[in-house]
C-alpha cells in the first residue's frame, strides 16, 4: 500500500492528530492545450498529469482546450507540460 491518503485526503495511518492538506494550501493553475478532441484526451491528460507529486485535481475541458490543476503548493509548469506531452498532446502555456 503506497499511500496512506484515502480519497477524500484524510489520513489512514492511525495516527491521531494528523491534518491532511489544507484547502487554503492549494493553488489552482489553468493551462491551454491543444489537440484533444475527445473523452480518450480527457482520460489520457487526466492520468499523465494526476500522477504527478503535489497534484490534487485535474480537470481537462476538451472544448476549451483547458486543463486546470489543482496542487498543493506552486504548480511545477515543466513538469506539467513534460506530462501533457508525454500523453500526446501539445501544452500551449498558462490560460
Amino acid at each position: 500500500m503506497g499511500s496512506c491518503c484515502t480519497p477524500d485526503h484524510s489520513c489512514s495511518s492511525g495516527a491521531d492528530g494528523a491534518t491532511p492538506v489544507a484547502v487554503a494550501d492549494t493553488v489552482t493553475t489553468a493551462y491551454t492545450v491543444s489537440g484533444m478532441s475527445c473523452g480518450h484526451c480527457k482520460a489520457a491528460i487526466t492520468a499523465a498529469v494526476g500522477a504527478l507529486p503535489g497534484v490534487v485535481s485535474v480537470d481537462v475541458d476538451v472544448d476549451g482546450g483547458l486543463v486546470t490543476v489543482t496542487t498543493g503548493g506552486a504548480p511545477d509548469d515543466a513538469a506539467i507540460a513534460a506530462a501533457v506531452e508525454d500523453a500526446g498532446y501539445e501544452p500551449t502555456g498558462r490560460a
